[in-house]
């Protein structure tokens, strides 16, 4: 038998003229195709080749970045019957093989697996993550407990839970807090992941608290690059909620406040800072933006909380406010000031407050 002979009567060369030319042995062997006829065509100089275990390139040029993010998704998704019924197919259901025609149905799910690392934010379209083309390796998230090894252009990472995935251009990808900790944790280099961890913020895709979140549970944290970036990370965090604050501000309509100022009681101690402050309402504003090591550290959390007790008791009220809920709901942010603002009218009046600068 030549690497010309037929290999089977159903239609591969449909498959292999397709846009996605990619198969794992599973279904090869649905097709009737056997593992010895693979291993010929697979072959050096033959017109397919094993990409990864179990995948297979059909046909024998390099692989394109596309190709190589499947590759490895069928590589490390987990096998799973067609129909939920026998005739494995792994990774990958039955909608794989074309139509009638060679048109290509949807993209299929990988069940079990992810794009996450660099190549997801890149996906994701970060400036500051290389192209595909440059990446030796692709990291794909799956389950910990999954019996696979890092190989050839698929780099294993592990989790005790998945997280959600997001399709982005056809491929499922690890939410971006995720995908970064998982990119930082390959990264030696201080200046690419403050790049990194800033235009996530800049460019909206999450917030300061989910990335360092997942850099806390990474157990990153302890690296002294990261923990500098982390910093840029807040500060720059905490600039785009103040403007988000000031937008909701004056687009919804709130009586101007007198901004980021210090209270103190009339030759008496500090009572603390706040965001926002209307005197004639005794309301204050507050943004919660710390970090996560920060919400867990008991005496930073507890001295948060006296602040606030301590207002209260003086009979002003504080509205607490986090960077996401400006982002995703500004108008009902507005609703709550404003509704503290109105309330005023109906309490105690509030004990004489000292407001300066901060």
């Amino acid at each position: 038998m030549t690497h010309n002979t037929p290999l089977s009567p159903r239609p591969l060369h449909h498959l292999a003229n397709g846009r996605r030319r990619l198969l794992t042995a599973a279904q090869l062997r649905a097709h009737g195709v056997s593992a010895a006829e693979t291993g010929e065509q697979c072959r050096p100089g033959g017109p397919w080749q094993q990409l990864l275990p179990n995948v297979v390139l059909l046909h024998p040029g390099p692989p394109t970045s596309e190709e190589r993010l499947h590759a490895v998704l069928l590589y490390a998704a987990r096998e799973r019957t067609a129909g939920g019924h026998g005739g494995a197919s792994a990774g990958v259901p039955a909608s794989v093989p074309v139509q009638p025609g060679g048109a290509e149905t949807p993209v299929p799910a990988y069940a079990e697996a992810m794009i996450t690392g660099l190549a997801a934010l890149t996906l994701y379209g970060f400036s500051a993550a290389p192209p595909l083309p440059s990446l030796d390796a692709i990291d794909v998230l799956v389950p910990r407990l999954r019996r696979l090894r890092t190989t050839g252009c698929a780099r294993i990472v592990r989790t005790t839970a998945l997280p959600t995935p997001v399709e982005v251009t056809g491929v499922p990808v690890a939410p971006v807090a995720r995908a970064l900790a998982d990119a930082v944790a390959e990264l030696t280099d201080a200046g690419v992941v403050r790049r990194l961890l800033t235009e996530a913020v800049r460019g909206g895709h999450c917030e300061p608290a989910a990335v360092v979140r997942e850099l806390n549970r990474a157990r990153l944290l302890s690296r002294p690059h990261v923990v500098d970036a982390v910093d840029s990370l807040v500060a720059e965090g905490r600039a785009l909620a103040e403007q988000r604050l000031y937008r909701t501000v004056r687009e919804h309509g709130l009586p101007e406040p007198v901004w980021n100022v210090d209270l103190r009681l009339p030759g008496g101690p500090h009572l603390g800072g706040v965001d926002a402050f209307w005197p004639e309402h005794s309301v204050a504003l507050e943004l919660d933006t710390r970090a996560h090591r920060q919400q867990e550290d008991d005496a930073v959390w507890a001295e948060y909380a006296r602040k606030r007790e301590h207002l209260e008791r003086l009979g002003i009220t504080v509205v607490h406010l986090t960077p996401r809920k400006l982002r995703d709901c500004p108008e009902h942010q507005a609703a709550v000031v404003r509704t503290a603002l109105m309330a005023a009218g109906d309490r105690e009046p509030a004990a004489y407050v000292v407001v300066l600068p901060r």
